[in-house]
């Protein structure tokens, strides 16, 4: 994921602080990214030096100052370049499989706490992005084209999700009950 470049797509919808975009970046799921307010703060400052966004501080009576962030015509320039180039391949990791390629080390009531566990994690996953899809979540809705897209997105984690789900019932139904000794 390009950090950058998800804030200046964020940017293009609307000005936001550090602290916003930490926060509706964070909660996206389909963004691959759990890193810190630093690295949002890093990558303004860089935008800003490339002259991609400009701040504004806005002084608060009752608050601490605020520094809201805007793109530039050259950061949406930069952003548009961004979105033209060759998309990267999907990225799976998922570290449940890395604990059940060992697996075959438990006792199956073992095994399947470990795999009831990971069934429990996907449905409440699953049902809180049906949810947002069902809301319609804050996202933006400029034309109905960016209204389609960002729902086909919503729909693609919900459709994921699901997949997973049957994967995972298909696990716990097929696995076999001990392991044998070689």
């Amino acid at each position: 994921m390009s950090l950058p470049h998800t804030i200046l797509g964020m940017l293009d919808w609307k000005p936001f602080t550090g602290y916003d975009l930490k926060k509706r970046i964070s909660r996206a799921e389909f963004l691959p990214w759990s890193g810190n307010s630093n690295q949002i703060y890093k990558s303004l400052l860089e935008l800003a030096r490339a002259g991609y966004v400009s701040c504004e501080v806005t002084h608060q009576d009752d608050g601490p100052t605020k520094k809201i962030y805007t793109i530039t015509d050259s950061g949406r320039g930069e952003l548009k370049r961004w979105l033209r180039s060759k998309p990267e391949a999907p990225e799976i990791r998922n570290l449940f499989l890395a604990q059940l390629s060992w697996g075959d080390l438990l006792d199956p009531a073992e095994l399947d706490t470990l795999i009831l566990a990971y069934e429990e994690e996907v449905q409440g996953q699953l049902l809180m992005a049906q949810e947002e899809m069902r809301r319609g979540t804050d996202t933006p809705r400029r034309t109905a084209r960016e209204a389609f897209l960002w729902e086909m997105i919503a729909g693609n984690r919900v459709n994921a999700l699901e997949a997973e789900l049957l994967w995972v019932y298909r696990l716990r139904n097929g696995t076999p009950a001990a392991r044998t000794a070689s």
